[in-house]
């Protein structure tokens, strides 16, 4: 009884129209975000898949039934069920749910890596064209269009050729790749409000360029960016799958889904399942992401999520 009255009283508290303090007008905000995102299905769908993932990349020494680099000669090409190995062996006798759950580490070291990186480049590049205006707008804006000119992949591949295979390589090139996009968003978000009143009056205060910047129009632009990055990390990952089944990302032995693809390509006709499995971790992560990004979207931006 208690602890029902404790909850209760948390969610008056939470949801009170009339906050007394900063702190509690945050969490209200993220509290009624929350209830919004819950209420959508699909996006909960979405952000259980990715929780699995994560949760299927943490205990990945312990769920998996095989060692993802053992080789069995013996047992290659198994199919499904068969000798113990629950989605088959590929051509070296590898288990490939095994080699699908060691698998999952990389693709979030790869999701990880580039939303650390491409925002923050995007965001920073994007926000200073956007401020000053004029000739450093202009030439911003000119070096993100010739990125834009170039499809990612091709850019991507570009980039690897000139580094070298790898993952740390391809986790590069895909971030180099994907920062455009967030600084077109941060420099739209910035021109819109960087003649606002609260601006004018932070600048009457004192603040300087660098201040105004990272302290008032960074975290207006991040709502937006936030969204962009989730509905992009699709892509990402199908950026990351085409690097490793072209040869050009995470090398042999290591247990990418895209190289896991190329290899089984060679069997696709007579043994379908070493190609389909690690295509369709692809396919479910993939459209995670999209699920989890639509319901950001209608959460932190309602007014683009209802158009």
């Amino acid at each position: 009884m208690t602890d029902r009255i404790s909850q209760s009283g948390w969610r008056a508290w939470l949801t009170s129209d009339t906050p007394t303090s900063r702190r509690q007008a945050k969490l209200s905000s993220w509290y009624h975000g929350w209830l919004a995102f819950r209420g959508n299905p699909m996006a909960m769908f979405g952000l259980g898949i990715l929780i699995f993932l994560i949760l299927v990349a943490i205990f990945a020494p312990l769920i998996a039934p095989h060692d993802p680099l053992a080789q069995d000669l013996g047992n290659r090409l198994k199919p499904l069920g068969e000798s113990g190995h629950l989605l088959g062996t590929d051509s070296l006798g590898r288990d490939i749910l095994s080699r699908l759950i060691y698998g999952a580490r990389i693709t979030l070291y790869i999701v990880i890596l580039v939303a650390l990186i491409a925002p923050v480049v995007g965001l920073f590049i994007g926000t200073v064209a956007g401020y000053t205006g004029g000739i450093i707008d202009a030439i911003l804006m000119r070096i993100t269009d010739i990125f834009l000119a170039f499809p990612r992949l091709v850019l991507a591949l570009a980039f690897v050729a000139a580094l070298g295979a790898g993952i740390e390589n391809a986790v590069l090139a895909i971030a180099l790749t994907a920062w455009p996009p967030y600084a077109r968003i941060a420099r739209a978000e910035t021109l819109t409000i960087r003649n606002s009143d609260y601006i004018s009056a932070v600048r009457l205060q004192g603040a300087g360029p660098l201040r105004i910047i990272t302290k008032h129009i960074w975290p207006l632009c991040l709502s937006s960016l936030i969204v962009r990055v989730t509905l992009d990390m699709a892509g990402i990952i199908l950026a990351a799958a085409g690097l490793g089944f072209l040869g050009m990302g995470a090398q042999p032995p290591t247990p990418e889904w895209g190289a896991m693809i190329s290899e089984g390509r060679r069997f696709i006709l007579d043994h379908w399942w070493v190609a389909t499995m690690p295509g369709l971790a692809i396919f479910t992560v993939s459209l995670a992401f999209n699920l989890l990004g639509d319901g950001l979207r209608d959460v932190l931006d309602p007014k683009d999520g209802g158009s």
